[in-house]
């Protein structure tokens, strides 16, 4: 029994606008049972959210994930921090990387894959500057442009 991919894309829409992607990987988030029903009803939001590395782990902290509606007294905490399953390989190059001046990691989209499972997308990125967050819009003003005159 083979699931199709799943509707449920979670995204950070402000990281592009705010960073610039040096790195990306993809990684599983260990979830509670409330958190994952949450997830797939769209009740997620990662607005403010980074992850750090804490003892060879790596973890999401603001991550929002809203109550289960459903759920008990047993329902989870919204901003609790999450561990991210990655590879010891992978943390070990994102942790080097980490460690040069500047560079941050921040959640771009949390999914639901084929199989079911949550993952996160993070990327290793740069903050913008003022300046690099204006030559970006007019960038993307200009292409727009190009693509009406295309179009005609």
């Amino acid at each position: 029994m083979k699931r199709e991919s799943s509707d449920i894309v979670i995204k950070n829409r402000k990281a592009s606008h705010d960073y610039v992607f040096l790195e990306k990987y993809i990684a599983g988030i260990k979830l509670t049972g409330t958190e994952i029903k949450s997830i797939r009803l769209g009740k997620a939001a990662l607005a403010d959210s980074y992850c750090f590395l804490s003892e060879g782990e790596m973890f999401i902290k603001g991550m929002h994930i809203a109550e289960y509606y459903w759920g008990n007294l047993n329902n989870h905490d919204p901003l609790r921090e999450r561990k991210l399953l990655l590879t010891r390989r992978e943390l070990r190059k994102i942790e080097r990387k980490v460690k040069e001046s500047g560079n941050t990691i921040i959640v771009l989209k949390v999914f639901i894959n084929e199989r079911g499972l949550a993952k996160a997308e993070i990327a290793i990125a740069k903050g913008k500057k003022e300046y690099d967050k204006r030559e970006t819009i007019k960038r993307k003003d200009l292409d727009r442009e190009m693509d009406r005159f295309r179009k005609k």
